[in-house]
């Protein structure tokens, strides 16, 4: 099968060779190989491109307090007070967005922009709604229809200092207070809503950091060598209240401006694609274990109400519980689903820790890899953790149909991270990040030809940004971003390709479509991913 991947493309095979083993496959695809009004576009978020955080009467957010006061938690110590200029440059970068052919723009919006403390008794902050308004309409005025998140990690400073932000529950009225001035200002003309993105990143990074490093407010236990916290028990609190925040501004959207508005409201979530480290039961019950405790803790509540059943027995009174009126607002508060899905890990069993050193990281009981017996599990990229593995969104789009009754999906974010050289050239001729794109496409068109209900893919990122703790170390965007030149901007070979692409809108059908049938792909992936 993996054969027939590689040698089928969408429209025509053209390798560019690399070295003795990597052929990157640099073939085209059509908009027609997709279902009618499938949506393509790129994904940002309001610190990683705005900058602007002295300006126009924005308050401060965790972090801007993150990267001033520990620098040294950022790979370059930088931050993100320019960034990529996004808060002046917008137009500009719209006509690149218009120029690529993008149906939509993923752009979330700052909440201490638009309530610089926080809360509405602090006032609104006129020019962060009149900054959203103009974008908004620009994007629309181009042809682009926004996608917005409500939460994308820069909660307000003075929320945390007050309250300690989402470790307490009162954090879930100031977010509707917060979302429901979205949803008036912008909801005539913002049809898709995002609640949250990636809430397991942001519990894991910012209260334990185990999986993905410490983030912002960077808190965990004094073991894992932080100042405030509790790796064992804060991670779970603040998911909770995340997931309870999504839900009450999902019910507050469906109840009153949905029905007037008529968009619709969903969250997004991240996970890896965990495959077994062998065939042992021992491996095969860890790989599910570690796909409960990242993915299955957030999407179980919102399917069924409850957490997976392994993180209740395993966690015991660390893990909050829902009460009846709380799991049937989740169960109610999903018009879609978004996926960020990077890369697949190897899951190996992994005894008890007996009590030392607990924390969400490790609570899975399961040893995440990259190689098995020195192997890789895909090509290297330019983030060490990350390997190219199109497989796994493959199976995950699969698994979520299969497992968590077959939800809309828009894939919120799906891209490749480059180490940035310094040289032009080569960061901007950026073929591997080509064959990473047209993979992944690939296997998102055998999961809608098996069923799934995928409506959409993102692309991270639009603009190369400020990558969190990793600063400007990394370069994920279509769109080459030269800090060192006034912040030009210049189309790399991915934006032309997918240019290229998406301007393509020939009738073609894939050889490979025509040799694999629906019952033959069933039959696989009910194979590969639920016989565990």
């Amino acid at each position: 099968m993996d054969n027939l991947l590689f040698s089928f493309s969408f429209l025509c095979t053209l390798s560019v060779t690399f070295g003795l083993n990597n052929s990157y496959d640099l073939s085209n695809f059509s908009r027609s190989s997709f279902p009618p009004g499938f949506v393509f576009g790129a994904a940002s978020s309001a610190y990683q491109y705005e900058g602007g955080v002295f300006e126009g009467g924005k308050g401060a957010s965790i972090w801007d307090t993150f990267t001033h006061k520990f620098p040294a938690k950022v790979s370059d110590g930088s931050n993100g007070d320019v960034a990529d200029d996004f808060y002046h440059l917008y137009k500009d970068d719209v006509k690149l967005m218009k120029t690529i052919g993008l149906d939509a723009f993923r752009m979330s919006i700052s909440w201490s922009r638009i309530l610089p403390n926080g809360k509405l008794s602090g006032g609104v902050n006129k020019e962060g709604i009149a900054f959203y308004n103009n974008l908004i309409n620009e994007l629309l005025a181009n042809g682009i229809t926004p996608f917005v998140t409500l939460f994308h990690w820069d909660l307000p400073q003075a929320l945390e200092d007050e309250y300690r932000g989402f470790l307490s529950p009162l954090i879930i009225n100031y977010f509707k207070d917060f979302v429901d001035i979205c949803f008036k200002e912008f909801g005539d003309r913002v049809k898709n809503w995002i609640t949250l993105n990636e809430p397991f990143s942001f519990a894991n990074g910012g209260y334990d950091g185990g999986v993905v490093g410490n983030l912002a407010p960077w808190r965990c236990s004094a073991w894992a060598n932080c100042q405030h916290g509790n790796s064992a028990t804060e991670p779970y609190v603040v998911a909770h209240h995340l997931l309870l925040c999504h839900a009450q501004a999902a019910k507050l959207y469906k109840q009153t401006y949905q029905p007037i508005q008529k968009g619709q409201i969903g969250v997004t979530l991240v996970t890896h694609w965990i495959v077994p480290y062998s065939s042992s039961i021992f491996d095969v019950k860890a790989a599910q274990r570690a796909l409960d405790f990242m993915y299955g803790w957030f999407i179980h509540p919102l399917v069924y109400g409850e957490y997976p059943t392994i993180m209740r027995e395993i966690l015991g009174h660390r893990l909050p519980e829902f009460t009846e009126v709380q799991a049937a607002a989740l169960k109610e508060s999903l018009d879609f689903l978004g996926l960020n899905y990077y890369t697949g890990n190897y899951a190996a069993h992994v005894p008890s820790s007996n009590g030392a050193n607990v924390s969400s990281s490790t609570d899975n009981m399961a040893h995440l890899s990259t190689d098995m017996n020195g192997v890789p599990i895909g090509d290297p990229t330019g983030v060490s953790s990350f390997y190219v593995y199109p497989k796994g969104l493959r199976d995950l789009l699969i698994y979520t149909k299969e497992r968590y009754n077959n939800p809309t999906i828009y894939i919120t974010e799906n891209g490749m991270g480059d180490l940035s050289s310094g040289d032009f050239k080569r960061d901007t001729e950026d073929s591997q990040r080509i064959d990473f794109y047209n993979r992944h496409l690939r296997v998102v068109r055998e999961g809608i030809e098996y069923g799934v209900n995928v409506k959409g893919y993102f692309a991270w990122a639009f603009l190369d940004n400020f990558e969190w703790n990793s600063g400007y170390t990394l370069r994920f965007g279509l769109v080459h971003v030269d800090y060192k030149n006034g912040l030009k901007r210049t189309l790399k070979s991915s934006a032309l390709w997918f240019k290229n692409c998406l301007q393509n809108t020939k009738l073609q059908q894939s050889l490979y479509f025509k040799l694999l049938s629906k019952k033959v792909l069933q039959a696989r992936f009910r194979k590969n991913i639920f016989d565990m």
